[in-house]
């Protein structure tokens, strides 16, 4: 017995260290063994580790061996989900709410599990009982995980986000101690330091490594940790040498990367994640950096008390949000997200994506779990109006393309409207993104990346104005380039705005001033927008760090900086 206790014991340290693979040497040998632990620590290990489907058989005997372990019926869900056979984990999801109809955690997965194979038979009962469950809950539970990633893409208030982010912070962070207090001082230069797992070929690289090699090199000295994989992409490679280094911390749990951090200087610290996939942002619980901040990962407040400030701008972060926020909001002067100009788009021809040249294609290449019922009904109005229109959506997998195509059926629209594009490289899919006419975002959370990702292709991206961050990237961006006008307040203007743009298309074989692309079988390489511009943002950003730095150098605590402050 106490063999098996040293075992699980030092599986578990190196499971909380990210090493998953090592976790799996120490556990498999032993895997005959009738534990529900050991199962359950083996599956998540043999999941994290890349090996999904022998993931499976452990979790399952974790079950056999102890029918309401709540952990394991998580694990399964999302090796299920990493199969896409989303539908079972949704099941699963849906037998954790049983278990615990109590639990934020329990609750929020359910609805996100429901968006993510596009069941929406339980849309509303599964909002009432978060929703219940959120307001039931003390603020100072400190054993609640509220996952506020899945409470982004549903109708929610603001004050319900930053409860769940709060619960969800206090949990992950238990147990990490600070380190002694670091005084400002003032420095010919600053030292930066970006936590992210996404250093690699991601949206998030994508985003930031023109800005990255834009920065004044003189003050700021840039350092990335990084707690991702290395696969030797090139765009890996370019934002390494866009820094000063690049420090893998993939095998600290969160208190080592902020000894690391404390111990390579760090001045400002920045998250890059918050509360996603992946995340190691409670590292910064332990105070490794008199300033810390939360940037361009997740689209709303962390809830933690040990980050300083969001970054946003005056459209996603307005001032008069502060109340929803436990960080200070600084803004940029112009939209948060950066881009790359450098980036270039090779049109894939229609033929190649198996879309008809004297089609009418919308876009929506956002993940099926941001489609809510009142989006899909929208964008089922703007197909009826539009006969020669298909919608063109990115897939969730067979079981959610065909419960899409279902729904589509059951609004009198003709299944094979709707046309499925596979997960495909960064670059391809980019270079397809042009193929298509008008991109129809979604909300409560928008594209962002997505956003951005269709206006680099040329194609006019038509939004729904909402509240909160996540509900206002795309007008965000959409102001940056220009286009106002493709701006929404009520979700029957944002039908009228697409079937008036795509009218305009058949009218004058243009989108007319909003975006100026031709729409024809020969379709030219659109031009980067002007908006994206990268020397400008790096300036912007390097002033905000500058009045963050000033602030603390001088013994003030952080308040607000709006932009132009």
């Amino acid at each position: 017995m106490d063999a098996l206790k040293d075992l699980l014991r030092n599986a578990l340290h190196e499971m909380g260290c990210g090493r998953y693979a090592e976790a799996v040497a120490l556990l498999e040998p032993h895997a005959q063994v009738a534990s529900n632990e050991l199962q359950r620590y083996l599956g998540e290990s043999l999941r994290r580790s890349g090996r999904v489907q022998d993931a499976i058989g452990p979790l399952m005997q974790a079950l056999a061996l102890k029918i309401d372990d709540v952990d394991a019926y998580l694990q399964l869900a999302f090796a299920l989900q990493s199969l896409q056979m989303k539908a079972e984990a949704a099941e699963c999801f849906r037998t954790v709410a049983a278990l615990r109809p109590d639990s934020v955690m329990a609750l929020a997965y359910q609805a996100h599990g429901d968006q993510q194979c596009a069941r929406w038979s339980d849309f509303d009962g599964n909002l009432r009982a978060l929703h219940a469950v959120i307001q039931a809950k003390p603020d100072d539970a400190g054993d609640e995980f509220g996952v506020p990633f899945a409470l982004v893409t549903v109708p929610h208030a603001a004050a319900d986000l930053l409860k769940v982010a709060r619960l969800s912070t206090r949990f992950l962070s238990r147990g990490i101690a600070p380190l002694p207090p670091v005084k400002a001082v003032a420095k010919p230069t600053l030292r930066i330091g970006y936590l992210s797992s996404d250093f690699h070929a991601h949206a998030t690289a994508a985003l930031m490594v023109e800005v990255l090699e834009c920065r004044d090199r003189e003050r700021f000295e840039v350092l990335l940790f990084s707690h991702g994989p290395d696969d030797g992409s090139a765009l890996q490679q370019r934002i390494r040498a866009a820094c000063e280094r690049c420090i893998d911390v993939g095998d600290l749990d969160p208190a080592g990367i902020a000894a690391r951090m404390r111990s390579e200087g760090v001045d400002i610290a920045v998250d890059l994640k918050g509360h996603t996939a992946g995340s190691r942002f409670t590292a910064l619980a332990a105070r490794p950096a008199p300033v810390q901040v939360a940037w361009l990962g997740f689209p709303g407040t962390c809830g933690a008390d040990f980050i300083d400030y969001v970054i946003g701008d005056d459209v996603v972060t307005p001032l008069g949000d502060a109340p929803f926020y436990s960080e200070h909001i600084a803004q940029l002067p112009r939209c948060y997200q950066p881009g790359d100009a450098t980036r270039r788009i090779e049109p894939t021809p229609r033929a190649e994506l198996g879309l008809p040249d004297e089609a009418i294609v919308l876009l929506s290449a956002n993940v099926v779990s941001k489609i809510t019922p009142s989006v899909f009904d929208a964008w089922m109005a703007i197909l009826h109006r539009l006969p020669q229109a298909l919608l063109w959506q990115l897939s969730g997998g067979e079981q959610a393309d065909a419960r899409l195509r279902d729904e589509a059926a059951s609004r009198g629209i003709a299944p094979d409207r709707l046309v499925f594009m596979p997960p495909v490289g960064m670059a391809d899919h980019w270079n397809r993104l042009a193929a298509a006419d008008v991109a129809l975002d979604t909300w409560p959370c928008n594209g962002h990346t997505t956003t951005s990702d269709a206006l680099a292709a040329g194609v006019p991206v038509v939004t729904l104005r909402g509240d909160g961050f996540a509900s206002r990237v795309a007008e965000s961006l959409l102001v940056q380039a220009g286009l106002p006008a493709l701006v929404c307040d009520t979700p029957e203007a944002y039908v009228d705005r697409v079937v008036a743009l795509v009218q305009q298309i058949g009218q004058t074989g243009k989108t007319g001033q909003d975006a100026g692309r031709v729409r024809s079988a020969e379709r030219p390489t659109p031009a980067i927008p002007a908006w994206i511009d990268s020397p400008a943002f790096a300036r912007d950003l390097e002033a905000l760090y500058e009045r963050m730095w000033a602030r603390a150098v001088a013994g003030q605590p952080p308040e607000a900086l709006p932009a132009g402050g």
